[in-house]
């Protein structure tokens, strides 16, 4: 922690930052596969803290595949913007609502701020207390009983004014009564002193005496005047606590306001505070509204974690990132232009991705990014794990639908064949295994199928989006088309997309049924494959890969027609 040596606020130094390493949205098995395995691979050539991350839920397919090789699921993360988390947060000790108004300005001017977090014993925040309160309360105009008003203990009196408890208990409490300055006679302060008076005096016995007679709370003897053994008796039988102090009358007199307990004056309603998940934008905004110089952070049950301040926003670290299985933004995870992107591994198009800086970037023309993740294991000489193995072979097998799309290389099955023999499975049951697990779609809503391999493309003016559902039964694709038309025209009108396709693809029959939505998307289709559609379905026979066949050829229909 670094901590300035006239300040005792210390701004706890951020842990080196992970790298997360996520695919695109609504994830396929190649999308988290190579995830997980690209981070394992990274952890290991450099020691460092790679995580795996996806950006939407998880399909059947997929969930089948890690639970079959034993593997947990990365945690899934919506945003990537930054968050308080990611800035610098002072750890400042919080401070009791018991404590007096002269400890807390102490406290401020050791620790070299102007706000003070006040808490529970427990650590829950209850108010904040700041330099303007403090200095309020100093100018503002009060009642002479303030300080029994606010509850002050005889322990905060006793210390602001550097005095000396004779009689009575420190932890008593002022509950009644007002401040006299006795500077008339007995027999004139007799007409003044009422039960619970706080009566300050110099070294007069006569009215102390008095005082006491009277009932009053406290008598505080100023200028380091002796206090008699007489009066010490007459103070404990009448219950009147003695304070001696070595400050005269005047000072004690302005002084003694500030033992006030500052949760008389501390703000407590309508607190202004954030949690470390809260997003820098959010909070830069917030800050611009209420000017505060600097702003608590709690968790979730309201304990605090420390203060903000507005000149630390510009020091948020933002979230480093490692891009598996995609290149454009539409498909990435939200916030992604506030992140830093380190590497970019996939086997796409090239997209509208742009970066800040250059980057490391790999992309080969192969049906699967965990090809190419096999290959780095390889070039960095380092084994690869039966787990692992099995999570790359399951990539290429779902991104080939088990080497039968077009996009498929000899080099996809040669790998996926070597990876089965170190994961100790059978490509073929293993792929009939996948595949029938991803097609159990009585027990999914429209929502979870629809979503489950979704994808955005900017085609000229036209935004488009593409879904892809497989299955190795053509009848049970046509129910799943008649199903999901109604949910396709409401998703239309939500998603800001002007066409949906959905693409149902028949692995065994090698061929997908389209299902086209919005205006022109029947007719676009018709043009790009030169097909007739029956209502709303093309049928595509040889059509299996959205990435290789489909999309390509809706683009160049696209850009002739434009």
């Amino acid at each position: 922690m670094n901590k300035d040596k006239n300040s005792e606020v210390e701004a706890v130094e951020l842990p080196e930052k992970p790298v997360f390493v996520i695919g695109h949205q609504n994830p396929d098995t190649d999308s988290i596969c190579s995830a997980i395995a690209y981070a394992a691979l990274k952890r290991q050539i450099t020691g460092k803290r790679y995580i795996a991350k996806r950006a939407g839920q998880m399909n059947l397919e997929t969930k089948y595949v890690l639970k079959k090789f034993g593997v947990e699921a990365p945690f899934y993360i919506s945003d990537v913007r930054r968050q308080v988390k990611d800035m610098e947060i002072n750890s400042l000790k919080p401070i009791r609502g018991c404590l007096s108004l002269k400890k807390a300005w102490e406290r401020m001017e050791a620790s070299n701020v102007v706000t003070l977090p006040v808490c529970t014993t427990e650590g829950v925040l209850e108010g904040i207390i700041t330099e303007g309160d403090i200095a309020e309360s100093y100018m503002g105009m009060y009642t002479a009983d303030i300080l029994s008003q606010a509850k002050t203990s005889y322990k905060n009196i006793v210390e602001t004014l550097n005095g000396e408890l004779v009689v009575g208990e420190m932890e008593d409490i002022l509950d009644h009564g007002k401040i006299l300055i006795a500077a008339a006679n007995p027999d004139t302060l007799e007409q003044y002193i009422e039960e619970g008076d706080v009566v300050i005096t110099g070294n007069r016995y006569e009215t102390q005496l008095c005082a006491i007679e009277m009932n009053a709370g406290c008598i505080i003897v100023s200028a380091g005047a002796q206090v008699t053994r007489t009066i010490v008796k007459m103070a404990t039988e009448n219950h009147c606590h003695v304070i001696k102090t070595p400050l005269d009358t005047f000072t004690v007199a302005r002084l003694i306001n500030q033992s006030i307990p500052i949760e008389f004056f501390m703000k407590q309603e309508d607190l202004i505070t954030f949690g470390k998940n809260d997003f820098i934008d959010d909070v830069k905004e917030t800050m611009q509204r209420y000017r505060h110089r600097d702003f608590p952070v709690v968790d979730k049950d309201n304990n605090f974690l420390g203060m903000i301040s507005r000149r630390k926003l510009l020091g948020a670290r933002k979230k480093r990132m490692i891009l598996v299985d995609h290149n454009e933004m539409s498909q990435a995870v939200d916030g992604l232009m506030d992140a830093e992107i380190l590497e970019v591994i996939d086997h796409h198009r090239i997209g509208s991705l742009e970066t800040n800086g250059p980057v490391y970037f790999r992309n080969q023309p192969l049906g699967c990014t965990a090809t190419i993740i096999t290959q780095m294991y390889r070039e960095n000489n380092v084994e690869i794990p039966p787990a692992i193995a099995g999570l790359l072979c399951s990539a290429i097998i779902s991104d080939t639908l088990m080497y039968r799309s077009p996009t498929c290389t000899p080099l996809d099955q040669q790998i996926c064949e070597e990876l089965a023999q170190i994961a100790g499975i059978v490509v073929e049951d293993h792929a009939k295994a996948m595949f029938t697990a991803g097609s159990d779609f009585d027990n999914r809503t429209d929502e979870e199928i629809f979503y489950q391999d979704y994808k955005k493309f900017v085609m000229g003016s036209h935004q488009v989006a593409i879904g892809q559902i497989s299955s190795m039964d053509e009848k049970e694709l046509l129910r799943i088309r008649d199903r999901l038309e109604p949910f396709a025209q409401k998703v239309l009108l939500t998603d800001q997309t002007d066409m949906i396709y959905l693409m149902l693809t028949d692995i065994l029959g090698e061929s997908s049924f389209m299902l086209c939505v919005g205006e022109g998307s029947v007719e676009l289709m018709e043009n790009a494959f030169d097909v007739k559609a029956e209502g709303s379905t093309a049928y595509l026979p040889g059509v299996v890969s959205r990435k290789k066949q489909l999309v390509p050829k809706l683009m160049a229909t696209v850009q002739q027609e434009g």
